[in-house]
């Protein structure tokens, strides 16, 4: 059985994700940078909201002069899925410190949660040095890309000619597949009544609250029906 259990076997296996920080930090560094964001600014934001939507949607309300407390509740709601990625992998992790819990999942976000979830559903051996690894270098590389889109962005004149808006769809595209390899016929048939229940709850819900509100429901559906299907 595969293990993951050091720090370099993370940061190796951070490496595919990277390729969709490049497109999506560059985008945030540009954006933030034309709408008068300092480097520092760029950079604490990345820091320590460390949230690739919430930033974009921080950088529209500031502009747009909305009240702190707004920014505030708005950020808290958007990055809210974090709690269910947290959850999904705590089991692993339940006999650490409560500092290294709290280590781990502060700065998992949903493109390192994509790599991590698939040899936890594999059955494979992960702990707490590795997923450091994955998470601090997808965290300090973010930061350097959307610095370097502030820095750089004013002689791309054209970035979505590059692809870069695609970036992080085909990565998560990737991560998707590479869980899908090793499962078996019966937990395909979960996986896909899953999926199902999330587009059609997405579809429904979208009609009657904000985006950001229907993705936290159909994923906390899809997530509680899993439970039920698995027992």
């Amino acid at each position: 059985m595969t293990s993951h259990v050091t720090f370099k076997q993370g940061i190796k296996e951070c490496i595919p994700t990277l390729l969709g920080y490049i497109g999506i930090g560059l985008s945030f560094g540009i954006v933030a940078a034309s709408q008068h964001f300092s480097i520092l600014e760029i950079l604490l934001l990345c820091l320590l909201v460390y949230a690739g939507a919430a930033q974009f949607i921080i950088c529209a309300l500031v502009i747009a002069g909305t009240p702190t407390s707004a920014i505030v509740l708005t950020t808290f709601i958007v990055n809210s899925r974090f709690f269910l990625l947290s959850m999904t992998l705590a089991p692993n992790y339940r006999n650490y410190s409560v500092w290294n819990r709290i280590g781990l999942s502060s700065i998992l976000t949903d493109e390192t949660f994509g790599v991590a979830v698939t040899p936890y559903l594999k059955g494979e051996k992960i702990n707490d040095r590795w997923l450091h690894g994955l998470n601090l270098t997808a965290y300090v590389f973010w930061a350097l890309a959307s610095v370097a889109g502030a820095i750089f962005g004013k002689y791309i004149s054209n970035p979505d000619m590059l692809g870069l808006d695609f970036a992080i769809t085909a990565m998560f595209i990737f991560l998707a597949m590479e869980q899908f390899e090793s499962i078996t016929r019966s937990k395909l048939k979960v996986y896909l009544v899953l999926i199902a229940s999330v587009i059609v709850m997405m579809l429904i819900l979208s009609w009657f609250i904000p985006s950001y509100g229907a993705i936290l429901i159909a994923s906390i559906f899809a997530a509680t029906l899993g439970v039920v299907m698995d027992k």
